[in-house]
């Protein structure tokens, strides 16, 4: 297996990706954080006895951002990728700040003493490196705990490498008591290497090329086209197209909701699979916070037959545009045309709208998650 560096060289000559600056320099800094995690200190030296194993060399971890499609998922990808060590771990974040919560609650059931500290010893155990994806902060209860949870784990010896699509000083701008949150910034900075990529060229537009996003009719063209963009936004071989990833994601209530394909912030789902079954706002919102695209088939025209499946259309809708997914559609009529009459045909109206910008090129210059 090659090094991160080599692995992205070898791309850019094989013209699979165009020469970058900022992302040559990514791909030189996080070629050198892989070799300093795997090299490690030598078990039963004295750094090794001073530090417990881990805590005397904890390399400094590396904070990516920049615009949509500026290549930073693709270098996490070349970075975990072609770490060679076992104790690594890579998660969205919006996933992970929920399994903190989830385990503060646990905590503060048993009553017990310095909650923080113990849920970081356990999402510590037997890591080296979180790497995370889309690092956004959008709420007071995440943004009143980082600081805290951050600074244990980066004392129990865990790098830390994210993306974002917001430099450090700008997360949870306008926030609430955002006073409270100045030292998680302070603390990227300070442990940290913050390297921006804001080249010139919008990668995951590019591959979208002038394509719609919402298609009609449903049918093999419609498919097959919406096919074409899940390989060129996912870089997934087509000739595998038979082992498309797929994956189950926790939705609230203790329940899984299936993803048939699931890929690098991309996921193909089917209108009956979301809105032909009980689902609500909840369910959406995991979705909408997981993925940066959702690729829609078979999106039927909506009236007073199926109005329940036109209602979580609606909530669905909402939940993809509020956070800036990417909406990719087949369906049997274009938007204005979906749902004309029957309850809630005037209600619609908004969502025709939503649809409508999210088609458009400032839409879709946004990053995942922006408020």
């Amino acid at each position: 297996m090659t090094g991160v560096l080599a692995r992205y060289e070898a791309l850019v000559a094989a013209g699979e990706l165009r020469p970058d600056a900022e992302q040559a320099t990514a791909a030189h800094r996080l070629d050198k954080l892989a070799h300093e995690l795997e090299r490690g200190p030598r078990k039963g030296s004295v750094l090794w006895r001073f530090g417990g194993g881990r805590k005397a060399e904890t390399p400094r971890g590396v904070y990516m951002w920049g615009g949509v499609g500026r290549g930073k998922s693709m270098l996490m990808d070349l970075f975990t990728g072609c770490l060679k060590i076992d104790r690594k771990r890579r998660v969205h974040f919006h996933e992970f700040m929920l399994e903190v919560h989830d385990a503060l609650e646990a905590q503060r059931r048993k009553a017990a003493d310095k909650p923080v500290a113990r849920v970081a010893t356990q999402l510590a155990a037997d890591l080296r490196v979180l790497a995370f994806d889309e690092m956004v902060v959008n709420n007071p209860a995440d943004a009143m705990i980082l600081s805290r949870l951050f600074t244990e784990l980066m004392d129990l010896g865990i790098t830390v490498v994210a993306t974002s699509n917001r430099p450090p000083r700008d997360l949870y701008k306008d926030g609430i008591n955002r006073s409270l949150f100045l030292p998680f910034i302070d603390l990227i900075e300070t442990k940290m290497d913050v390297l921006e990529l804001n080249g010139p060229t919008d990668y995951r537009l590019e591959r979208l090329g002038s394509m719609d996003t919402w298609l009609t009719p449903n049918g093999p063209e419609a498919t097959q086209a919406l096919s074409d963009a899940f390989f060129r936004l996912t870089d997934y071989p087509v000739e595998d197209r038979a082992h498309v990833p797929s994956e189950e994601i926790e939705v609230p209530g203790g329940r899984k909701l299936f993803v048939p394909k699931s890929l690098k912030g991309v996921a193909v789902f089917s209108f009956k699979r979301l809105c032909g079954e009980a689902r609500g706002a909840p369910d959406y919102l995991a979705i909408a916070r997981r993925y940066h695209t959702v690729i829609i088939v078979g999106i039927p025209r909506l009236g007073p037959e199926n109005r329940n499946e036109a209602a979580r259309f609606v909530t669905l809708i909402d939940a993809l545009y509020e956070n800036k997914v990417k909406l990719l559609a087949a369906a049997d009529a274009e938007p204005d045309a979906l749902y004309v009459a029957g309850d809630g045909a005037f209600e619609f109206e908004r969502t025709v709208s939503r649809i409508h910008e999210m088609g458009s090129d400032d839409y879709l210059a946004q990053g995942h998650g922006e408020s």
